[in-house]
């Protein structure tokens, strides 16, 4: 796919957060438990993929699961602990904050593991300009919450 294909899916994808908050907390509510929620985002979300696998014949190496070191597996404990928290946020501090700071969060991390060459492609280093970028973004947040 080109560039301008996966720019758009991107953004969806991100467009998409707030709706999902959204929905796992009114899940949340209904069922009077927010961590149960998040656990059956999981299961909902892992049948979606497995139908996408079964309906596209992904395919799969299995030495590589066997290969791949113990620290990979924890994605899906920081998937688990992100959809957990923002259940629990969404309702207290709003979308417009509550996005504005996970925003701010990933900017963040995003520069320092560009810099310090952390599972990125490309090293990237830290420049005034990507500092001044982040300092937007907060600064955006902090707007938002007045």
């Amino acid at each position: 796919m080109n560039k301008i294909v996966w720019i758009a899916l991107a953004f969806l994808s991100g467009a998409f957060l707030p709706i999902q908050a959204g929905l796992n907390t009114k899940l949340g509510r209904a069922i009077e438990n927010p961590v149960y929620a998040s656990f059956f985002s999981f299961i909902v979300g892992a049948i979606g993929l497995l139908i996408y696998i079964i309906l596209t014949k992904q395919h799969i190496s299995w030495g590589g699961i066997r290969s791949a070191p113990p620290s990979v597996w924890l994605g899906g404990l920081l998937g688990a602990f992100y959809v957990t928290v923002i259940i629990l946020a969404f309702p207290k501090l709003g979308p417009g904050l509550t996005f504005g700071l996970i925003v701010a969060g990933q900017m963040t991390i995003s520069i320092l593991l560009e810099h310090f060459n952390i599972m990125v492609v490309q090293q990237s280093s830290i420049s005034f300009s990507k500092i001044i970028g982040v300092v937007l973004v907060v600064l955006g947040v902090i707007i938002i919450r007045r």
